[in-house]
Formats: structure tokens, sequence, C-alpha cells
């Protein structure tokens, strides 16, 4: 009997341990947020954009009198580029650092880990920038506020057949990632239906250095352009193989590309390449060049789309708080799934029943170290 009355006692106490972490989470000067991101490794510029936009977000929600009578901390935790890390980095942001909402990833592959953890523990997800569409389907805790790979591989497709007149292409493909599988499934099924013809495609994995065995099979098919929907890390030393080996079509992609890295790593071999993206800092728009002035002023370089991606996710999930008058999971749930026609820095954005934002994209092309704005394609555009 005494046994079973410490037993309980223990158990009685750890529970109240739980309630009374959780409710200083909730009830004290701060409003807990967490976010995992690639910080180190093969991809890190993602995560230091997604942190840096997300910091910026709530610091200026913090200077002008934070959210609920509160101040919002973010607690950045960094999974080293690794998805097998992200288990283990997002259970520790929720049980041990009580985060009440969780921001990120960028790559889906992260997200999908992530996804399952936030939706058992109740705790509301926002991902700036992962683009697979299964990703939300994880459950109604998870959301986005990007645009997502149905769209952005539709997009190229139209872009490929409609601008650059092509007919053949071939595609380069990261078989290692959901994302970039993804997208060379959507682009191939929509190029088709606009009566080009996917000649070949090969394959890579994420930190392969040498891709001149596929350049070689796919330059002897004489495509018009080639589709590479993989990330900055290996598309860049891409272009600059396939330059060697004589291949002068154009490359094209997805948001991936999106780097500061993408051009010191393939430089002028890039020239006269398009990529879809989210938004494009030739924007006039008062809210994309305000973002980006700041910006500028407080990292010293111009934005990628995840860190304005970020700035966004950041705001919308403030406005919820607010909205919902509670950090409370399920209310803060319900209060991004409202989320009509907020004016972001990447657009206009609503979140869909599926939680999921619906938003034009940009596709941009490469000109010497700069990306153009080339053309901005609508959802409705691309419905055949």
């Amino acid at each position: 009997m005494r046994l079973r009355t410490a037993l309980a006692a223990a158990a009685a106490a750890a529970v109240l341990v739980t309630v009374l972490a959780c409710a200083k989470a909730s009830s004290g000067n701060e409003i807990l947020v967490g976010e995992y991101g690639s910080l180190t490794g093969g991809i890190a510029t993602f995560g230091i954009s997604t942190r840096d936009g997300s910091q910026q977000a709530f610091d200026e929600i913090n200077k002008a009198g934070g959210v609920l009578g509160k101040k919002l901390k973010l607690i950045v935790e960094d999974d080293q580029s690794k998805p097998e890390e992200v288990g283990t980095i997002v259970t520790k942001l929720i049980n041990q650092d009580h985060v009440v909402a969780m921001l990120g990833h960028v790559a889906s592959t992260h997200s999908l880990a992530a996804a399952p953890i936030c939706q058992k523990n109740g705790i509301p997800m926002i991902t700036p920038s992962s683009t697979n569409p299964a990703v939300t389907q994880k459950g109604d805790y998870i959301f986005r506020v990007c645009f997502m790979d149905t769209f952005q591989g539709a997009t190229m497709a139209k872009f490929a057949a409609d601008t650059l007149k092509a007919k053949k292409v071939a595609i380069l493909v990261d078989v290692r990632s959901d994302y970039s599988v993804g997208l060379k499934d959507v682009f191939g099924e929509n190029f088709k239906k606009r009566g080009g013809t996917i000649i070949a495609v090969q394959s890579y994995s994420q930190g392969d250095s040498d891709f001149h065995a596929q350049l070689t099979q796919i330059k002897a098919t004489s495509p018009d352009a080639i589709y590479v929907p993989g990330y900055y890390t290996e598309v860049g030393t891409i272009a600059h193989q396939a330059k060697e080996l004589g291949l002068t079509v154009p490359l094209m992609g997805g948001d991936g590309w999106d780097s500061p890295k993408l051009w010191e790593i393939g430089g002028e071999a890039l020239n006269g390449c398009f990529f879809s993206d989210h938004y494009s800092t030739d924007d006039p728009s008062p809210v994309v060049q305000k973002f980006v002035t700041e910006y500028k002023s407080r990292y010293k370089q111009t934005p990628d789309a995840l860190a304005a991606l970020a700035y966004d996710a950041a705001k919308i999930l403030a406005e919820a708080f607010t909205r919902a008058g509670t950090t409370e999971g399920a209310k803060v749930r319900d209060a991004i799934a409202a989320t009509k026609d907020y004016q972001g820095v990447t657009g206009k954005i609503t979140i869909d029943k599926d939680r999921n934002a619906v938003k034009p994209a940009s596709v941009l092309k490469v000109e010497n170290g700069k990306y153009v704005l080339v053309e901005t394609i609508a959802p409705e555009a691309v419905k055949l």
C-alpha cells in the first residue's frame, strides 16, 4: 500500500509540474514559440533566412506592444540539415521548453517529420515554405503560408510550354527529397497536358557532387530545357557541369533554388536559367519594400523568399493569438484557419479549408547574380 501511495503521489507531482510549466509558458511575461530549422549543414541558408525573418517579425510586434499584453519569444533549435534530428528537437521544444506554437521548416521532408508530433500534442504549426502537399495532410493543427508543389510544378510547366515554347524537356530529380520528387511528378504531368514531351528522367541524391553521367545522358536526348527541382546546394554544381558538357539550354527549377549561395556555387553557368518563387524584391508594393529595407538594415543582405515567408508566417501566428484572445492550442488553430486576405510580403494570404495558402507565383530569371522577375502566374492561370 505504501508503495502504491508513493507512486500515486509521484505521478500526481509529475502532472502538477507539467501543468505549472505549461501555465508558465502562457501566463508569464512571454509567449514562447518554437522554431526548428537548418542553421548548419547542407541547407543552412534556408534555416538562417527563416530564423531571421521570424525574428524580425517578432521584434516589430514586441516593439509595438507585443501580443495579449506579452512579448513574443522565439526559441530556435538547429536540426543540422538532418531530417532524422527533427523528432528529437521538436519534442524538446514542446516538452521541455513548453512552446505554445511551432514555426518551421523549409524542407518538406523535415516538416513531414515534425507535423505528426505537433498534431499529437495539439501544438499549432505553420510551415513558412514547405510546399509538398502531404505536409498539411498530417492533421488539423498543421498549416502553411506558401503555395504548394501542385501549383508550383504546374506554373513551371506553363512557363516552359507557353513562354519558352519548349516541346521536349528532360528532368533531373533528387530521389531522396519529397520536395524534388513531388515537383518532378507535377511538372511532368502538366507539361504533357500542354502538349510537351518528357524525353528523359535522370536522378541523383542530395549530397552528390558529380552529375556528368546524368547530364551526358540528358544531352543525348537534345532537350529544349532541363527541369531541376532540387536545392541550391546541388543546382549550382549541376549548372556548372552542364555548361562544361556544352549543354546550353536553360535549366528550370523551383523555390529550392532561392539562396544567396546559388550564384556562389554556379556562377555564370546559371545565367538564363529560371525558377519559380514566392515573391520578388522588384515588387514596388510598400509592404514589400518596407520589409526589404528593414531586413537589409538588420542583416546586411537582401532577403530571399524564405525570409519573407517566415516573416509572414510569424505575423499570421501573432495575429491568430490576438484574434483567439489566448494561446490555447485549439483556439489558436481555429484562428489561423480563419485567416483571410492577410496582406503579407509574399502576397495576399487566405488559408483554405485544407489549411493551405492560395496565392500567385513569381517566375524569376538568373542574371549575373540577380533574380529578375519575368512574370507572375495566378492559380487560375494554370488550370487546364
